[in-house]
Protein backbone atom coordinates (compact mmCIF):
# COMPACT_ATOMS: atom_id res chain seq x y z
CA UNK A 1 0.00 0.00 0.00
CA UNK A 2 1.05 3.32 -0.95
CA UNK A 3 2.25 5.49 2.45
CA UNK A 4 0.71 8.46 0.46
CA UNK A 5 -3.04 7.33 0.21
CA UNK A 6 -4.64 8.87 2.85
CA UNK A 7 -5.66 7.28 6.42
CA UNK A 8 -9.83 8.41 7.58
CA UNK A 9 -9.72 10.64 10.58
CA UNK A 10 -11.97 7.81 12.23
CA UNK A 11 -9.34 5.05 11.65
CA UNK A 12 -6.72 7.61 12.83
CA UNK A 13 -8.45 8.77 16.37
CA UNK A 14 -9.73 5.23 16.54
CA UNK A 15 -6.45 3.62 16.45
CA UNK A 16 -5.47 5.68 19.62
CA UNK A 17 -8.44 5.03 22.03
CA UNK A 18 -10.05 8.56 21.56
CA UNK A 19 -14.22 9.53 20.31
CA UNK A 20 -14.11 10.75 16.55
CA UNK A 21 -16.99 13.32 17.47
CA UNK A 22 -15.16 16.33 18.08
CA UNK A 23 -12.55 15.49 15.89
CA UNK A 24 -15.12 15.61 12.91
CA UNK A 25 -16.73 18.53 13.98
CA UNK A 26 -13.80 20.15 13.43
CA UNK A 27 -13.16 18.96 9.89
CA UNK A 28 -16.69 19.26 8.92
CA UNK A 29 -15.18 23.54 9.27
CA UNK A 30 -11.48 22.95 8.11
CA UNK A 31 -10.82 19.61 6.35
CA UNK A 32 -8.84 17.08 7.00
CA UNK A 33 -6.36 15.04 5.07
CA UNK A 34 -3.69 12.92 5.90
CA UNK A 35 -1.57 10.58 3.99
CA UNK A 36 -0.45 7.34 6.00
CA UNK A 37 3.30 8.05 6.10
CA UNK A 38 3.03 11.19 8.30
CA UNK A 39 0.11 9.73 10.35
CA UNK A 40 3.02 6.56 11.15
CA UNK A 41 5.14 9.40 12.49
CA UNK A 42 2.75 10.20 15.51
CA UNK A 43 3.92 8.61 18.31
CA UNK A 44 1.25 9.82 20.66
CA UNK A 45 -2.14 11.96 20.77
CA UNK A 46 -1.28 15.74 20.79
CA UNK A 47 2.55 15.24 20.45
CA UNK A 48 4.30 17.86 17.64
CA UNK A 49 3.39 15.47 14.86
CA UNK A 50 -0.38 15.32 15.70
CA UNK A 51 -0.83 18.95 16.97
CA UNK A 52 0.03 19.56 13.40
CA UNK A 53 -2.42 17.85 11.44
CA UNK A 54 -5.25 16.56 13.67
CA UNK A 55 -8.10 18.76 14.12
CA UNK A 56 -8.29 20.77 17.22
CA UNK A 57 -11.19 22.21 18.88
CA UNK A 58 -9.52 25.39 19.49
CA UNK A 59 -9.82 25.97 15.92
CA UNK A 60 -13.17 26.91 16.41
CA UNK A 61 -12.42 29.64 19.29
CA UNK A 62 -13.09 32.99 18.40
CA UNK A 63 -9.44 34.04 18.52
CA UNK A 64 -10.13 37.89 16.88
CA UNK A 65 -8.05 37.34 13.43
CA UNK A 66 -9.09 36.91 9.98
CA UNK A 67 -9.49 34.61 7.07
CA UNK A 68 -7.15 35.91 5.08
CA UNK A 69 -5.06 39.08 7.57
CA UNK A 70 -2.67 39.26 4.41
CA UNK A 71 -4.59 40.40 2.12
CA UNK A 72 -4.17 38.19 -0.35
CA UNK A 73 -7.58 38.05 -2.12
CA UNK A 74 -7.00 42.20 -2.25
CA UNK A 75 -3.70 41.81 -3.87
CA UNK A 76 -4.76 39.08 -6.77
CA UNK A 77 -5.09 41.02 -9.82
CA UNK A 78 -6.40 37.86 -11.66
CA UNK A 79 -7.37 34.62 -8.95
CA UNK A 80 -5.04 32.69 -8.21
CA UNK A 81 -2.03 35.61 -8.44
CA UNK A 82 -0.95 36.67 -5.63
CA UNK A 83 0.89 40.05 -6.54
CA UNK A 84 2.58 41.76 -3.71
CA UNK A 85 5.93 42.81 -4.18
CA UNK A 86 6.95 44.60 -7.48
CA UNK A 87 9.14 42.12 -8.79
CA UNK A 88 7.87 38.66 -7.63
CA UNK A 89 4.45 37.07 -7.22
CA UNK A 90 3.00 33.69 -6.20
CA UNK A 91 0.81 31.49 -8.29
CA UNK A 92 -1.33 29.20 -6.68
CA UNK A 93 -1.75 26.20 -9.23
CA UNK A 94 -3.87 24.01 -6.44
CA UNK A 95 -6.03 23.86 -3.51
CA UNK A 96 -4.89 20.44 -2.36
CA UNK A 97 -2.32 19.05 -0.48
CA UNK A 98 -1.29 15.70 0.89
CA UNK A 99 -1.48 16.85 4.31
CA UNK A 100 -3.66 19.41 5.37
CA UNK A 101 -2.24 21.46 8.23
CA UNK A 102 -3.98 22.36 10.93
CA UNK A 103 -2.19 26.03 11.03
CA UNK A 104 -2.25 27.02 7.20
CA UNK A 105 -1.75 30.34 6.35
CA UNK A 106 -4.91 29.31 3.38
CA UNK A 107 -7.50 27.82 5.96
CA UNK A 108 -9.74 29.46 4.52
CA UNK A 109 -9.23 27.70 0.77
CA UNK A 110 -7.08 24.25 1.08
CA UNK A 111 -9.27 21.86 0.75
CA UNK A 112 -12.28 23.24 0.03
CA UNK A 113 -13.97 23.01 -3.38
CA UNK A 114 -14.87 26.54 -3.73
CA UNK A 115 -11.63 28.35 -4.62
CA UNK A 116 -11.03 29.80 -7.74
CA UNK A 117 -8.07 29.67 -9.91
CA UNK A 118 -7.47 30.63 -13.29
CA UNK A 119 -4.08 29.88 -14.52
CA UNK A 120 -4.62 30.86 -18.37
CA UNK A 121 -5.34 34.27 -17.10
CA UNK A 122 -2.62 34.12 -14.11
CA UNK A 123 0.02 33.06 -16.92
CA UNK A 124 -1.27 36.30 -19.44
CA UNK A 125 -0.92 38.33 -16.76
CA UNK A 126 2.77 37.61 -15.74
CA UNK A 127 3.49 37.40 -19.57
CA UNK A 128 1.98 41.09 -19.57
CA UNK A 129 3.75 42.58 -16.44
CA UNK A 130 7.78 42.78 -17.43
CA UNK A 131 8.74 43.93 -13.94
CA UNK A 132 8.20 40.42 -12.88
CA UNK A 133 11.19 38.30 -13.07
CA UNK A 134 10.50 35.52 -9.93
CA UNK A 135 7.75 33.75 -9.45
CA UNK A 136 6.51 31.18 -6.78
CA UNK A 137 4.49 28.08 -7.09
CA UNK A 138 2.27 27.28 -4.15
CA UNK A 139 -1.19 26.78 -3.26
CA UNK A 140 -2.04 24.08 -1.93
CA UNK A 141 0.76 22.15 -3.05
CA UNK A 142 2.47 22.32 -6.54
CA UNK A 143 3.97 18.77 -6.60
CA UNK A 144 0.47 16.88 -5.84
CA UNK A 145 -0.45 18.29 -9.81
CA UNK A 146 0.34 15.28 -12.07
CA UNK A 147 3.44 15.16 -13.44
CA UNK A 148 2.50 16.38 -16.89
CA UNK A 149 0.81 18.70 -16.06
CA UNK A 150 3.30 20.62 -13.84
CA UNK A 151 5.81 20.03 -16.96
CA UNK A 152 3.44 21.80 -19.23
CA UNK A 153 3.03 24.49 -16.78
CA UNK A 154 6.71 24.72 -16.62
CA UNK A 155 7.11 24.68 -20.03
CA UNK A 156 4.83 28.03 -20.46
CA UNK A 157 6.72 29.84 -17.94
CA UNK A 158 10.10 29.10 -19.26
CA UNK A 159 9.01 30.35 -22.22
CA UNK A 160 8.11 34.15 -21.07
CA UNK A 161 11.11 36.15 -21.69
CA UNK A 162 11.62 38.63 -18.33
CA UNK A 163 11.05 35.69 -16.04
CA UNK A 164 14.12 34.98 -14.61
CA UNK A 165 13.64 32.21 -11.32
CA UNK A 166 10.67 29.62 -10.82
CA UNK A 167 10.59 28.73 -7.14
CA UNK A 168 8.29 26.17 -5.84
CA UNK A 169 6.84 25.65 -2.16
CA UNK A 170 6.02 22.06 -1.28
CA UNK A 171 5.77 20.06 1.64
CA UNK A 172 5.59 16.45 -0.35
CA UNK A 173 9.60 15.94 0.80
CA UNK A 174 7.79 16.02 4.91
CA UNK A 175 4.36 14.38 4.55
CA UNK A 176 4.33 12.47 1.34
CA UNK A 177 8.21 11.54 0.40
CA UNK A 178 7.74 9.18 -2.29
CA UNK A 179 6.06 11.58 -4.47
CA UNK A 180 9.24 13.05 -5.50
CA UNK A 181 10.22 10.33 -7.90
CA UNK A 182 13.33 9.82 -10.18
CA UNK A 183 10.69 10.86 -12.98
CA UNK A 184 9.48 13.79 -11.39
CA UNK A 185 13.15 15.07 -10.52
CA UNK A 186 14.22 14.64 -14.07
CA UNK A 187 11.20 16.87 -15.40
CA UNK A 188 11.92 18.91 -12.66
CA UNK A 189 15.71 19.53 -13.89
CA UNK A 190 14.93 20.58 -17.06
CA UNK A 191 13.66 23.66 -15.85
CA UNK A 192 16.63 25.38 -14.15
CA UNK A 193 16.67 27.97 -12.68
CA UNK A 194 14.41 26.10 -10.14
CA UNK A 195 14.17 26.16 -6.35
CA UNK A 196 12.23 24.64 -3.77
CA UNK A 197 11.32 25.47 -0.42
CA UNK A 198 9.98 22.67 1.80
CA UNK A 199 8.83 22.74 5.20
CA UNK A 200 9.99 20.83 8.01
CA UNK A 201 8.80 21.67 11.31
CA UNK A 202 10.00 19.71 13.58
CA UNK A 203 13.14 17.03 13.83
CA UNK A 204 10.76 14.01 14.16
CA UNK A 205 10.29 14.80 10.19
CA UNK A 206 13.62 14.18 9.43
CA UNK A 207 13.15 10.38 8.53
CA UNK A 208 15.55 8.09 6.49
CA UNK A 209 12.44 8.12 3.72
CA UNK A 210 12.59 12.67 4.06
CA UNK A 211 16.42 12.23 3.56
CA UNK A 212 16.09 9.98 0.52
CA UNK A 213 13.50 12.32 -1.25
CA UNK A 214 15.60 15.72 -0.50
CA UNK A 215 18.90 13.97 -1.57
CA UNK A 216 16.96 12.81 -4.70
CA UNK A 217 16.05 16.68 -5.69
CA UNK A 218 19.60 17.96 -4.68
CA UNK A 219 21.54 15.03 -6.84
CA UNK A 220 18.92 16.76 -9.64
CA UNK A 221 20.41 19.98 -9.14
CA UNK A 222 17.26 21.78 -7.57
CA UNK A 223 18.84 23.98 -4.06
CA UNK A 224 16.47 23.08 -1.42
CA UNK A 225 15.39 25.58 1.49
CA UNK A 226 13.29 25.19 4.13
CA UNK A 227 10.65 27.46 5.83
CA UNK A 228 9.39 26.74 9.31
CA UNK A 229 6.86 28.11 10.56
CA UNK A 230 7.26 28.73 14.63
CA UNK A 231 4.49 26.49 16.79
CA UNK A 232 3.69 26.77 20.17
CA UNK A 233 3.89 23.43 21.65
CA UNK A 234 5.61 22.19 18.56
CA UNK A 235 9.26 23.60 18.28
CA UNK A 236 8.87 26.74 20.76
CA UNK A 237 11.36 24.97 22.12
CA UNK A 238 15.69 25.74 21.65
CA UNK A 239 16.64 22.23 21.89
CA UNK A 240 14.02 21.03 19.68
CA UNK A 241 15.26 24.19 16.59
CA UNK A 242 18.65 23.12 17.51
CA UNK A 243 17.82 19.61 16.17
CA UNK A 244 15.72 20.49 13.33
CA UNK A 245 18.05 23.44 11.82
CA UNK A 246 21.04 20.99 11.94
CA UNK A 247 19.22 18.59 10.98
CA UNK A 248 18.39 19.84 7.99
CA UNK A 249 21.82 20.66 6.34
CA UNK A 250 22.71 17.29 7.12
CA UNK A 251 20.06 16.23 4.65
CA UNK A 252 21.62 19.55 2.19
CA UNK A 253 18.38 21.87 3.19
CA UNK A 254 19.42 25.09 4.10
CA UNK A 255 16.90 26.68 6.92
CA UNK A 256 15.69 29.38 5.39
CA UNK A 257 12.85 31.53 6.82
CA UNK A 258 11.80 30.95 11.01
CA UNK A 259 7.77 32.26 10.74
CA UNK A 260 5.94 33.84 13.53
CA UNK A 261 2.49 32.23 13.17
CA UNK A 262 0.18 34.58 10.17
CA UNK A 263 -3.15 35.93 12.26
CA UNK A 264 -5.18 33.52 10.75
CA UNK A 265 -8.28 32.49 11.71
CA UNK A 266 -8.44 29.10 13.48
CA UNK A 267 -4.90 29.17 14.47
CA UNK A 268 -4.84 31.23 17.53
CA UNK A 269 -3.84 28.18 19.66
CA UNK A 270 -0.07 27.93 17.77
CA UNK A 271 0.39 31.62 18.30
CA UNK A 272 3.83 32.31 20.24
CA UNK A 273 4.68 35.94 21.07
CA UNK A 274 7.23 37.59 18.76
CA UNK A 275 9.55 37.90 21.57
CA UNK A 276 10.01 34.09 22.05
CA UNK A 277 11.01 33.85 18.46
CA UNK A 278 13.46 36.31 18.83
CA UNK A 279 14.86 35.04 21.94
CA UNK A 280 15.20 31.55 20.65
CA UNK A 281 16.71 32.66 17.83
CA UNK A 282 19.61 34.41 19.59
CA UNK A 283 19.95 31.79 21.70
CA UNK A 284 21.01 29.73 19.01
CA UNK A 285 23.61 32.17 17.68
CA UNK A 286 26.96 30.46 18.71
CA UNK A 287 25.82 26.66 19.85
CA UNK A 288 24.60 26.39 16.32
CA UNK A 289 26.50 27.03 12.49
CA UNK A 290 25.56 30.23 11.55
CA UNK A 291 24.62 28.40 7.74
CA UNK A 292 21.75 26.64 10.15
CA UNK A 293 20.62 29.98 11.36
CA UNK A 294 17.08 31.23 9.43
CA UNK A 295 15.88 34.39 9.10
CA UNK A 296 13.08 35.27 12.02
CA UNK A 297 10.43 37.26 10.15
CA UNK A 298 6.94 38.12 10.92
CA UNK A 299 4.13 38.62 7.16
CA UNK A 300 2.89 41.53 8.42
CA UNK A 301 -1.32 41.90 8.62
CA UNK A 302 -2.76 44.02 5.19
CA UNK A 303 -0.56 42.90 2.99
CA UNK A 304 2.61 44.99 4.12
CA UNK A 305 5.31 42.31 3.03
CA UNK A 306 7.79 39.76 5.11
CA UNK A 307 10.18 41.72 7.37
CA UNK A 308 12.98 39.88 9.31
CA UNK A 309 12.64 40.86 13.02
CA UNK A 310 16.24 41.97 14.29
CA UNK A 311 16.47 45.04 16.76
CA UNK A 312 16.57 47.45 13.87
CA UNK A 313 13.10 46.61 12.67
CA UNK A 314 11.56 45.50 15.54
CA UNK A 315 11.21 47.23 19.01
CA UNK A 316 8.74 47.03 21.92
CA UNK A 317 5.86 49.71 22.16
CA UNK A 318 3.58 50.64 25.16
CA UNK A 319 0.63 48.58 22.55
CA UNK A 320 2.75 46.02 21.47
CA UNK A 321 5.39 46.46 18.42
CA UNK A 322 6.62 48.65 16.39
CA UNK A 323 7.84 47.24 13.43
CA UNK A 324 9.91 48.97 10.27
CA UNK A 325 8.64 47.93 7.07
CA UNK A 326 10.16 47.48 3.39
CA UNK A 327 9.25 51.28 2.67
CA UNK A 328 10.70 52.15 6.03
CA UNK A 329 7.49 52.61 8.09
CA UNK A 330 6.67 51.98 11.08
CA UNK A 331 3.67 49.77 11.95
CA UNK A 332 1.91 48.60 14.60
CA UNK A 333 1.78 45.03 15.31
CA UNK A 334 0.11 43.59 18.62
CA UNK A 335 0.25 40.15 19.80
CA UNK A 336 -3.01 38.45 19.84
CA UNK A 337 -4.46 37.29 23.54
CA UNK A 338 -2.71 34.22 24.79
CA UNK A 339 -5.29 31.00 24.03
CA UNK A 340 -4.96 27.49 25.75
Amino acid sequence: MSMTIPITLDELVVRFGLDPAPFGQVARRYPFRLTRYYAGLIQAPDDPIWRQCVPDLAELDDDGQLADPLDEERLSPVPGLIHRYPDRAVLLVSNRCAVYCRFCMRKRQVGCGATVLDLDRAIDYIAATPRLRDIVLSGGDPLLLPIDQLHELLTRLRAIPHLEIVRIGSRAPVTAPDLITPELCRMLAGHQPLYLNTHFNHPHELTAEAARACAALSDAGIPLGNQTVLLKGVNDQPAVLEQLFSGLLRLRVRPYYLHQMDLVQGTGHFRTPLARGMELLAGLRGPVSGMAIPHFVVDLPGGQGKVPLLAETARPADAGWLIRNLAGELVEYRDPPATS
